[in-house]
């Protein structure tokens, strides 16, 4: 994130259930398979936590970071690209300068659905120039990849048409996501039914927050934290400081998630979720120190569980 300038699934299944008993039909055990394959997956942690660490090792390896214009963020695109193409996407590399250097955006689309209508999940890629930027924001980006090769594992074919993005220089203002939103023609932005972002996903003292943009996607993250048995706060810290804000711009539908950067948690808060009080979210916030220890596998857990489940509910 850049800095500030100032039960569906059992439900479903036990509708299946039912219909095959009454049924003992084939058309029974077809729609069995339908309303199962509806359901989103649960997203191994376990996936998640080792492209961290192939983000981590990219850093290490390219000077301590991953920053735009530097080699850890092209070795980090190029991770996350090789592991999209062999699940089958079509990927595309977007090239603009930011800083006098080139930067990347990398757009992968998911074969089928209704072109018309494109529900969009994104991430930005680059890390501060400071630290190797694990939870903010390999945590949304590795999150958003893990998803998306689920959705290749379970041959979803959603209604709608997905599209998955990874974001360049994010942290110098917004460039990449900017970069791709205008040089959209307005007929292809008015195809995009909803993009949701997913930035600082892992915090190690964190919160639950979800964007108040638009009801729809809201209500969507929203009823899945219920089902969890998980309070919820609307997410004010990051208002406008990350890639959903051009989108939002541009008129498209935008939600996301986020579990807190530099602010201080509070005691209401942590009897709400648990942590330290009077700690930041994140103390290691664009710091060195925003490595593989800087993440809490539970929030990465219930977040990109929570990813999934919205592409799959906003995409049907």
């Amino acid at each position: 994130m850049k800095l500030s300038v100032s039960w569906r699934a059992s439900a479903a299944a036990a509708v299946a259930t039912a219909t095959l008993l009454t049924s003992g039909s084939m058309a029974g055990a077809a729609s069995k398979a339908d309303v199962e394959a509806a359901a989103a997956p649960d997203i191994p942690v376990t996936n998640v936590k080792a492209h961290l660490t192939q983000l981590q090792s990219i850093a290490t390896a390219n000077g301590g970071n991953r920053a735009h214009g530097r080699p850890g963020y092209k070795a980090s695109l190029d991770y996350v690209k090789a592991k999209l193409d062999a699940a089958g996407y079509t990927t595309t590399i977007q090239q603009f300068t930011s800083s006098g250097r080139t930067g990347y955006n990398l757009i992968a689309d998911w074969p089928g659905g209704d072109t018309n209508q494109v529900v969009m999940a994104g991430s930005h890629l680059d890390s501060v120039s400071s630290g190797p930027g694990i939870n903010d924001n390999g945590s949304g980006s590795a999150a958003v990849l893990e998803t998306a090769l689920a959705v290749s594992r379970a041959g979803y074919q959603p209604t709608k048409h997905l599209r998955f993005a990874w974001w360049g220089a994010e942290e110098l203002g917004l460039v990449g996501s900017r970069y791709y939103v205008n040089n959209l023609s307005a007929a292809n932005r008015a195809k995009i039914s909803g993009y949701l972002n997913f930035d600082m996903i892992g915090s190690p003292n964190p919160g639950y927050f979800v964007y108040d943009d638009d009801p729809a996607i809201e209500k969507t993250f929203k009823d899945y934290y219920a089902g969890l048995g998980v309070a919820t706060e609307i997410e004010t810290e990051g208002d406008g400081r990350s890639d959903h804000a051009p989108f939002k711009s541009a008129g498209v539908p935008v939600g996301g998630l986020f579990t807190g950067a530099s602010r201080t948690k509070t005691a209401a808060q942590v009897a709400k979720w648990g942590g330290t009080s009077g700690q930041a979210f994140d103390r290691c916030y664009h710091s060195s120190c925003d490595t593989t220890s800087n993440i809490n596998d539970t929030a990465l857990d219930r977040n990109s569980d929570a990813v999934a489940y919205a592409v799959w509910e906003l995409s049907e």
